[in-house]
């Protein structure tokens, strides 16, 4: 029987991730803290042996506004929502973004990630691409994603995984990422309550509903077999579950959310699966300790299911290359 895989993933993204003007006053602890805790999370990793992937938007490689317009795509999608329109964001917003620097541009996070053991940096896309909002095409996406990669290798880095934005899985798009040598990408768990949908269409029933299944299984446990993953290239390496930041309003539940996850780790390393954690950095920017400490009981848990079953930790390209025998 084959071994279980546990693969780790996170949306690196900042600010990009938002372009909501009030974001950076109602958000500002948890993006700031990311300079922080991004240090922090990669000890834990290096102690426990994790091989995790960081999705970075193409962006945070810039390291200057100037920079930043020159990294810009020549065409744009014609998004019906302008916020959603990076180049309007840029271009109409240069104060915002000088002024804080830190919360677009980070670079030297990304050579501290690039640095450590078993780190691979995937992508984002490069300006955090929406594929399912109106006004977007396969030419809009695919400029996107040469110049996001592109951005990377003049910074040592080869792109092999991706993470669609806001999970807005766009399997039309897929075939390209193949032919520019994407191996992996995440997509969503098998649900109804988990399908990609556009922001307008995520109702809040729906949003209650992935609430709940964080405490208590109604989806499922969200483990795949390496049979279920051969058919497809680039693989798909789904989602498991999302490690919901901290909320002191719903402390008294944590130990509901931790055994969660941890059920459904049991389960892959018994029976060779596969079982996919991701959060965004800045979901731990604020309440760096009590998001640690909950991280930290998920770690000694791996160590376990390693010890008993021989659970493997593999970032989303060697869980690919695993799967497929490359």
């Amino acid at each position: 029987m084959d071994k279980g895989i546990f693969v780790i993933s996170l949306d690196f993204e900042l600010y990009w991730g938002l372009r909501d003007k009030k974001a950076i006053e109602n958000y500002y602890d948890n993006l700031n803290g990311v300079w922080t805790i991004i240090p922090k999370l990669l000890d834990i990793f290096e102690g426990y042996g994790i091989h995790a992937t960081w999705a970075t938007v193409g962006f945070l490689f810039c390291d200057s506004y100037e920079h930043l317009l020159k990294c810009l795509p020549k065409t744009t999608p014609l998004y019906a929502k302008p916020i959603y329109c990076p180049v309007t964001y840029i271009k109409n917003n240069e104060h915002q973004i000088t002024s804080h620097s830190k919360l677009h541009f980070a670079k030297p996070l990304i050579n501290l990630i690039k640095e450590r053991r078993n780190q691979e940096i995937g992508t984002h896309t490069l300006s955090h691409y929406y594929c399912l909002e109106q006004g977007v095409d396969i030419s809009n996406f695919s400029e996107d994603l040469r110049l996001s990669i592109s951005l990377a290798k003049d910074n040592g880095i080869n792109t092999e995984a991706l993470v669609f934005p806001r999970n807005q899985f766009n399997s039309e798009y897929l075939r390209f990422c193949g032919d520019i040598g994407i191996l992996a990408y995440r997509g969503n768990q098998p649900s109804a309550y988990y399908a990609a949908r556009k922001e307008d269409d995520e109702k809040l029933a729906r949003r209650l509903v992935r609430l709940i299944d964080a405490y208590i299984n109604v989806t499922g446990h969200h483990v795949y077999q390496k049979s279920e993953l051969k058919s497809e290239f680039p693989v798909n390496i789904p989602a498991s579950r999302l490690l919901r930041p901290y909320n002191p309003r719903l402390k008294i539940l944590d130990t509901w959310r931790i055994s969660r996850i941890k059920a459904s780790m049991t389960m892959a390393a018994k029976t060779g699966g596969l079982f996919h954690l991701w959060w965004h950095p800045h979901n731990f920017g604020a309440n760096q300790e009590d998001n640690i400490n909950i991280l930290l009981k998920i770690m000694q848990h791996y160590s376990y299911l390693q010890d008993k079953y021989g659970f493997l930790s593999m970032n989303m390209t060697e869980a690919a290359r695993y799967i497929h025998d490359l």
